[in-house]
């Protein structure tokens, strides 16, 4: 069996002619570096394939270079998207990722018990999971929480949800349609209430009158079901519809499909969130961009910064409507 030689700080040291402290320094991200030796130890660090000892890190530091990421569930599209963006980030500053979901019981304060047995030094919370986070707020972790409204306990990065949902509406009613009906998220989120809250200002300013909504879990299963029950209903001024995200806008193009009502010829609809696979719809959806790989940047950057003994700003990132055929 071949036996494999574990590169040390000394091998290092040598390799890039600086002392063993000044390589410590560089693999803890100590400021006390000159920037021309830093890139020489790091070249010396990816020429012998060094990997830096997370356990004897946190020794020394008493951290462990572990982030945390809380979710009510990864199942849905965007929290996805979220996890891959945060994941990334992480990994570019060096860190590790923790993932806890939550499940149908919804019990964070286990999840933030588990994120402290394994000894994280901070934890992103994901949207629907941001409520039940407010309570337990005070745990004793360092929190930044992706689509909350302001809160001084944690720090929050979230798209600016309401203002990309007024313009969905408003792009629609501008196009002749005499009011705009809407698909919305479950109750309880924070981005589903923010969207709704565009959509009903858009109504408003326009005079139009806001219709009943429609209320899905974010899948496409439940906006085909919605949109079927809507059109069941009668529903006979739906000629304009804005989905809470594409998933549910996918499921409301099939069934408006099934029931022979052309899109966007008898019924414009538009999504939110931009998906990948947006653009492959039939027809090409017209939907709301919010920028995850943005988000998990943002969110990783300022926890990172708490964790460093800062304190960040909240951020709130503008949404861009994107035109295509379905409206």
């Amino acid at each position: 069996m071949l036996k494999t030689t574990r590169v040390s700080m000394a091998m290092v040291a040598a390799r890039a002619g600086v002392s063993g402290q000044t390589v410590s320094r560089v693999a803890n991200d100590s400021p006390r570096v000159d920037p021309e030796t830093r890139q020489r130890v790091e070249q010396a660090m990816a020429e012998l394939g060094y990997r830096p000892n997370r356990a004897a890190r946190a020794l020394r530091t008493g951290r462990t270079q572990t982030l945390g990421l809380v979710a009510q569930t990864l199942a849905t599209v965007g929290n996805s998207r979220m996890l891959q963006a945060v994941a990334d980030a992480a990994s570019a500053r060096g860190y590790a990722l923790t993932i806890v979901t939550l499940g149908d019981d919804g019990d964070i304060a286990q999840a933030f018990e588990r994120l402290h047995d394994q000894g994280v030094d901070g934890a992103i919370v994901l949207n629907e999971a941001t409520a039940l986070a407010r309570e337990v707020a005070a745990a004793g972790i360092r929190l930044v929480v992706v689509d909350s409204p302001p809160d001084p306990r944690f720090t929050v990065v979230s798209t600016d949800h309401a203002t990309g949902a007024r313009a969905a509406a408003a792009h629609l009613l501008a196009s002749g349609h005499e009011t705009v009906h809407h698909l919305a998220g479950p109750v309880g989120s924070f981005a589903a209430s923010e969207r709704e809250r565009g959509w009903r200002d858009a109504l408003a300013a326009s005079g139009a009158e806001a219709p009943e909504i429609a209320r899905g879990d974010w899948s496409a299963a439940s906006g085909f079901e919605q949109t079927e029950r809507m059109l069941a209903a009668g529903a006979p001024d739906l000629s304009a519809l804005f989905a809470a995200n594409d998933q549910m806008a996918l499921g409301a193009l099939r069934a408006l499909a099934e029931a022979g009502r052309r899109v966007p010829e008898d019924v414009a609809v538009v999504g939110f969130d931009d998906i990948a696979d947006a653009a492959q719809f039939r027809p090409p959806l017209t939907t709301v961009r919010q920028d995850f790989d943005a988000l998990g940047e943002e969110a990783v950057e300022r926890l990172v910064a708490l964790i460093e003994g800062t304190q960040p700003v909240d951020l709130r990132l503008a949404p861009e409507l994107v035109l295509r055929a379905s409206a």
